[in-house]
């Protein structure tokens, strides 16, 4: 049994036998950051962006290292969206606009839908021209086309259209962000898993369950900030 064991952990971790000890720490590290993001957006902190920021940014140096340009172009999209959602939160608070938690309306969910269909365009062309980026930006001895796609590209233009929807959801205090993430970091878990990021990996089993805790607690926030609301008004009646 233990043999098994043995034999298991060393095909999970094999492929960090060709990684420094840095690279490993630096991914570990952008996993806790992430992590930590996360339980900061459950508490509503302004603190999940600039913490997501320095994870994102530690991925894009990782998948540069590791040569997995289309995904470290994923990433500078992903730090991209947290800066949005960063300086979107910090105007709300400086028009001293009272954040609240809301619900997406069809209108919104309509907007957000064109939204992700842009993203999966983009994502779609990033991952198009995936063999010249990953051949260093040469298109020597390089052929383009979409039967250089395989599932997992898919996947990624599936995840990063939800994860942006759930940055603009999370930025704007929907309660439905927390279903997005769900969604998209439950698919990741096995995602990364296949590509051996593992520590990665279990970061995004981790997020699924923060995620659900999230939105248990913001539900429970939406129905005493409606209670409040309502007991506000009959006052003022």
């Amino acid at each position: 049994m233990s043999d098994f064991f043995n034999h298991l952990f060393a095909q999970l971790f094999a492929q960090y036998q060709a990684y420094t000890p840095m690279l490993m720490a630096l991914e570990l590290i952008a996993s806790v950051f992430g992590l930590i993001s996360v339980l900061l957006s459950k508490r509503g902190n302004v603190l999940v962006f600039p913490v997501g920021l320095i994870s994102t940014g530690l991925y894009v140096y990782l998948l540069w290292q590791w040569q997995l340009f289309g995904d470290m172009l994923i990433n500078v999209y992903y730090s991209a969206m947290a800066i949005f959602g960063w300086i979107n939160w910090q105007q709300n608070q400086q028009n001293q606009q009272i954040v609240t938690i809301s619900t997406t309306t069809l209108k919104e969910w309509q907007q957000l839908g064109l939204i992700a269909i842009g993203s999966f365009i983009f994502v779609g062309v990033v991952y198009y021209f995936k063999p010249f980026i990953n051949n260093h930006f040469s298109m020597t001895g390089v052929s383009l086309g979409f039967s250089h796609f395989v599932w997992t590209d898919y996947v990624d233009i599936l995840t990063t259209g939800l994860f942006l929807v759930g940055m603009l959801l999370m930025a704007n205090r929907k309660i439905e962000n927390w279903l997005v993430w769900i969604a998209a970091d439950a698919i990741s878990v096995p995602l990364y898993f296949y590509k051996g990021i593992i520590f990665t990996s279990v970061q995004y089993f981790l997020f699924t369950l923060v995620a659900i805790l999230g939105y248990l607690s913001w539900q429970k926030l939406l129905v005493q900030q409606h209670l409040t609301q309502h007991q506000n008004l009959q006052t003022t009646l």
